[in-house]
């Protein structure tokens, strides 16, 4: 496979994902709001935080609220992590690697497209922020479902489920960390327990409530951190996430789990051990915010190391964004030049 084909076909599966993220992310501020007694422009400047992209949201808004945040994070196009532009980075990547996916993928791909320019247009997000951000979720999934159905599971398949992991694992470990900026007291540490129904819409914004119920039924903050971020069997833990996009990789290399012969297997496996080992104590201790800081750290440096392996001998349609940037809000990205 040519690795332009292979860099589409990664960054379309990643923006599909980072689109429905952006919604959880939305979602559960919006939730987590109406059970806060802190002012909302605060919670709004601290979504913007979490995701890094509060830098670029000053110099065009000012001040943040509700209306403003949401349309940035949603329908701003100048913004590229809003909902609409990755919506339309995945759609172009698709159109590039049309050969390779099936009609099925890109039929679901423009729907979807088409679907948020139509709400671009009307008042459907504040009127029914819920509804809305659930279309949202359910148009990616969907999506990701047809991939499966419909693609041969070879070369292109798997470069969509790294690109799919790498991108999920990061936004699972910032929902939690919207723990951090959003849910602690102001007076506590990072370790500070919270309500329950403040760290039930953390795990709504996973959609892993009923899962975690399921698994451990009473929620406490401790055993919430650690269903997201080292259960291996819910398919959006940090581990699960982690353990996949190693599979996949090693898939398209063509070795068995140990015998790395490239640097991104390599650094995979290395998470995958280190998350493998990991207590939830000793994460606690170390402080949720400065874990999922490292983490991501790690994961912009796995997103590198795929990019100069694979896709750096050609260049890629559109441009593509590695990463919203780390608390720091200093962005660390990789940019490749759309054509003219």
């Amino acid at each position: 496979m040519l690795s332009r084909v292979a860099d589409s076909i990664f960054w379309m599966s990643r923006y599909i994902e980072r689109a429905e993220n952006v919604a959880r992310f939305t979602d559960v501020n919006w939730h987590l709001i109406l059970d806060s007694a802190s002012g909302q422009d605060e919670q709004w400047q601290a979504l913007l935080n979490t995701t890094g992209d509060h830098e670029g949201f000053a110099k065009r808004y000012g001040k943040a609220g509700r209306e403003n945040v949401i349309q940035f994070v949603t329908f701003d196009t100048a913004n590229p992590n809003s909902i609409i532009s990755c919506l339309r980075f995945a759609r172009e990547n698709a159109r590039t690697s049309r050969d390779v996916i099936s009609t099925e993928m890109w039929e679901q791909i423009n729907s979807f497209y088409l679907m948020m320019k139509d709400a671009a247009a009307g008042k459907q997000v504040m009127e029914a922020p819920y509804e809305f951000f659930k279309q949202v979720r359910i148009a990616s999934q969907l999506f990701v479902g047809i991939s499966d159905a419909t693609m041969s599971h070879g070369e292109g398949w798997n470069f969509c489920r790294v690109g799919r992991f790498l991108e999920r694992t990061d936004k699972t470990s910032r929902i939690l960390d919207v723990k951090y900026y959003l849910l602690r007291p102001p007076e506590a540490g990072g370790g500070a327990l919270v309500d329950d129904i403040q760290w039930a819409a953390v795990l709504n914004a996973a959609s892993a409530l009923e899962m975690y119920r399921k698994r451990h039924r009473r929620i406490a903050p401790e055993k919430v951190v650690e269903f997201l971020m080292l259960d291996p069997e819910f398919p959006r833990a940090v581990l699960y996430c982690v353990k996949n996009a190693e599979s996949a990789l090693l898939n398209i290399i063509g070795e068995p789990r140990g015998a790395y012969n490239c640097l991104p297997a390599e650094q995979l496996g290395e998470l995958y051990s280190e998350l493998s080992k990991a207590e939830i104590q000793n994460i606690i201790i170390t402080g949720l915010h400065e874990y999922v800081d490292a983490l991501q750290t790690k994961l912009n440096g796995i997103g590198e190391a795929v990019h100069e392996t694979f896709f750096s001998m050609e260049k890629a349609p559109v441009m593509q964004s590695q990463s919203q940037s780390q608390s720091t809000g200093q962005t660390q990205s990789q940019s490749q030049t759309p054509p003219v």
